[in-house]
């Protein structure tokens, strides 16, 4: 998804985009082996920084890079020069209503709402997440290649099953909106804030909810749904590009 991205700003930033465990090309130990939730996530990305010599960087949190990226920057925010967000949700106002079913599950699990709430772990499933919510007339705009590597990932062995249980960690993730917000209070890093207006996994009005605690944060809501990179390249690449100028 960053491939895009990384090409155009490589010429002058030194850019990084790890695989998660057992996402994308990366490594899928056994649940025995790795424990995945957010927060096991986030101290490996933390060790894989140190392993790399990453001292200080801006952090970019996106979808489940949220979740993971907030907890390097709670454990470690001297590690953190600014925050890059594109729907990544860390207010109450992102998930009201719009998560209440899937909350309703966690709280009280039956076999018939996992069928109902977990369809999108499928192939079509994958390909809808892409689709969903974006205007018909920046479809085209969607590498068609993009929902079926993610499938080549998620198929492998005990892949859903991992997916799965890390949605449902998700409710751990938001049960720490409270202390993400006052790692954004106390340490105010420089932050920019990009949101797809029709993004149907996280409420729209949330981008604004980051200016409470980051007052001199950009936010910007753009024509687009989850996938902005995607559909509205050029748009975020110059708000990116902008946001990284180095600061005289």
């Amino acid at each position: 998804m960053f491939k895009n991205l990384m090409t155009a700003l490589s010429d002058r930033y030194y850019l990084v985009a790890p695989d998660f465990p057992g996402f994308g090309f990366s490594g899928f130990p056994s649940p025995e082996e790795f424990e995945y939730t957010f927060k096991k996530i986030g101290a490996c990305m933390n060790q894989f920084t140190e392993a790399i010599g990453l001292k200080s960087f801006t952090i970019y949190l996106h979808d489940y890079g949220c979740p993971v990226g907030l907890q390097l920057c709670i454990h470690h925010p001297e590690k953190i020069e600014g925050i890059i967000v594109q729907s990544g949700n860390a207010y109450e106002e992102g998930v009201e209503k719009i998560w209440d079913e899937m909350r309703a599950y966690w709280a009280n699990p039956t076999p018939e709402k996992k069928e109902k709430l977990y369809g999108f772990l499928s192939e079509e499933g994958v390909k809808w997440q892409y689709t969903a919510g974006v205007p018909a007339h920046l479809l085209s705009a969607i590498s068609p290649e993009l929902p079926l590597l993610d499938w080549e990932s998620m198929k492998r062995p005990g892949n859903i099953d991992m997916q799965y249980e890390l949605n449902c960690d998700y409710k751990n993730h938001m049960a720490m909106y409270p202390v993400f917000q006052e790692y954004f209070r106390t340490h105010q890093p420089r932050a920019i804030v990009i949101w797809g207006k029709y993004d149907p996994f996280f409420n729209a009005e949330v981008a604004a909810c980051y200016k409470r605690d980051l007052p001199n944060a950009e936010v910007h809501m753009i024509e687009g749904s989850h996938w902005v990179l995607e559909t509205n390249f050029e748009e975020v690449l110059g708000l990116i590009g902008n946001f990284c100028k180095p600061r005289l």
